[in-house]
């Protein structure tokens, strides 16, 4: 989703120059301030096969998406509703949480312009995974945007043509040399209050390459193609052992012509993503979908939608285990009540179908991964509620069928 978030008044805060985030992301290392929940147990996430393992034992993404907690962090009057969050969350059983390690321009950014960082929006980065780790939580760090809010690749062509470049699109993001130098930025951090390198620790689960990428400038995919394999090298270059994976919605292009039926409308396939070719980038781990059946389908008929849903995650589940061979990762999926055109009750049904189609697969043992709904909130970020979120202290039931999910995937 590419959601809105209020910007909240804020002093303004030291900028760093010159420093890199591919490049302040990933490189030192030291010992720890802060241990692990327990170094047997806290071992790096890594893939074999179609599925996922941690210190010899079975993993599952059981997780959720708050992508305002490094924003939130920022700022100390705010900062207590990121621990409200990862707590609360690791109450209900969920043991993956995936947020944005960006913000690019803009109030509160992290990249204030290219190759210059705010450190202490960096900091706050810093707290959000060390909060995590004391909750035994996982991350998955997105590490751009597609769409604009939080900067997006709308502010690097900006920043492009204010460095005297001749841009035409914002998809130029993912063929010009400069921007792309721009993105080759985020990698190499050690953490100031663990003192470990980003790249050393187990909390983060993944990286994930883009937010919802697309390209619709070249429908044949070309462009988005190269710039995955081009990055999904430069990440894993940098750090090999923590999975990558891209961010994408999950759209079938041209590669696949006879699974273009298969996406909710004509116009999916031709957005510059092919899944099964983008997912075959060397360096790839996870093949990322995400579901939103309410945006994508132009009606509200509730059994229509869960046949969607079935049908959409059984083939992309059968394309990962069968055609990549890799876990599947359904990276967002949900449904909006903002406009009344569904209500509580629905939603639930919708997560429910969701986790009893991965559940069935992995059980099974055809393949591992997880899901995570979009999204999570404590009843402090209420108003932050672009819809689509679960508010812990208001969704009894909900969490209750979280907890649920969570019992049915132990091992």
């Amino acid at each position: 989703m590419h959601p809105m978030c209020p910007l909240l008044a804020a002093p303004p805060l030291q900028v760093t120059p010159r420093v890199t985030l591919l490049h302040c992301f990933l490189l030192a290392s030291s010992i720890s301030s802060i241990m692990p929940p327990d170094a047997d147990e806290w071992a790096v996430v890594e893939r074999r096969g179609p599925h996922l393992r941690a210190s010899g034992r079975p993993f599952v993404v059981h997780g959720f998406n708050t992508y305002w907690l490094m924003y939130f962090a920022a700022d100390p009057a705010t900062r207590p509703a990121v621990t409200a969050t990862i707590a609360e969350a690791a109450g209900a059983g969920l043991n993956v949480c995936r947020t944005w390690a960006f913000n690019d321009g803009g109030h509160r950014a992290l990249q204030v312009k290219p190759f210059s960082y705010d450190e202490e929006v960096f900091q706050a980065l810093d707290f959000v995974i060390s909060e995590a780790r004391r909750h035994k939580m996982r991350l998955i760090l997105s590490l751009c945007n597609n769409w604009d809010d939080y900067g997006g690749k709308a502010q690097y062509v900006r920043w492009g043509k204010e460095a005297g470049l001749d841009l035409t699109s914002d998809d130029e993001f993912f063929s010009n040399p400069t921007i792309k130098g721009y993105y080759k930025a985020v990698l190499t951090r050690t953490n100031t209050i663990t003192k470990e390198a980003y790249r050393d620790d187990p909390t983060i689960l993944a990286w994930e390459l883009i937010n919802e990428p697309r390209c619709p400038s070249d429908p044949s995919g070309d462009m988005l193609q190269a710039w995955i394999e081009e990055m999904a090298s430069y990440v894993k270059s940098i750090d090999p052992g923590h999975l990558l994976e891209i961010g994408v919605e999950g759209f079938y292009g041209p590669s696949t012509p006879e699974l273009l039926c298969v996406n909710p409308d004509d116009y999916s396939g031709h957005v510059g993503t092919d899944f099964i070719r983008n997912h075959r980038a060397l360096g790839i781990d996870l093949a990322s979908v995400h579901v939103y059946s309410d945006t994508w389908l132009p009606h509200s008929v509730e059994e229509n939608h869960l046949q969607f849903v079935k049908s959409w995650m059984q083939q992309h589940i059968d394309d990962a285990a069968n055609l990549l061979g890799m876990p599947i990762l359904i990276g967002e999926f949900g449904v909006s009540l903002k406009d009344g055109k569904f209500g509580s009750e629905f939603r639930e049904t919708f997560m429910k179908t969701v986790y009893n189609i991965f559940l069935s697969s992995w059980k099974s043992e055809v393949l591992g991964g997880g899901c995570l709904v979009w999204q999570l909130f404590p009843e402090s970020a209420e108003h932050m509620d672009d819809g689509y979120a679960v508010i812990f202290a208001k969704s009894p039931s909900t969490l209750n069928l979280l907890a649920n999910h969570s019992r049915s995937l132990e091992c």
